[in-house]
């Protein structure tokens, strides 16, 4: 087995983790949506609406404590 053949396995391996990785996150973020856990369409629009008089996405109770 030369070191050729070892990159090419270490690749493949590599490449199959990296995909399930994605996929799990892509089905964790659906599932989360679904249920009503996070809504992330609304984080996806922070780009489009970037003023600085534009709401905030989530109230933070914690933050207005610090001032």
């Amino acid at each position: 087995m030369s070191i050729a053949d070892i990159q090419a396995y270490v690749f493949v391996i590599g490449t199959v983790i990296t995909v399930i990785i994605l996929y799990s996150y892509i089905v964790y973020l659906y599932r989360s949506d679904k249920s009503g856990k996070k809504d992330y369409e609304k984080y996806g629009k922070i780009a489009l609406d970037d003023n600085i008089n534009s709401t905030p996405i989530e109230d933070m109770p914690e933050a207005k404590n610090d001032k």
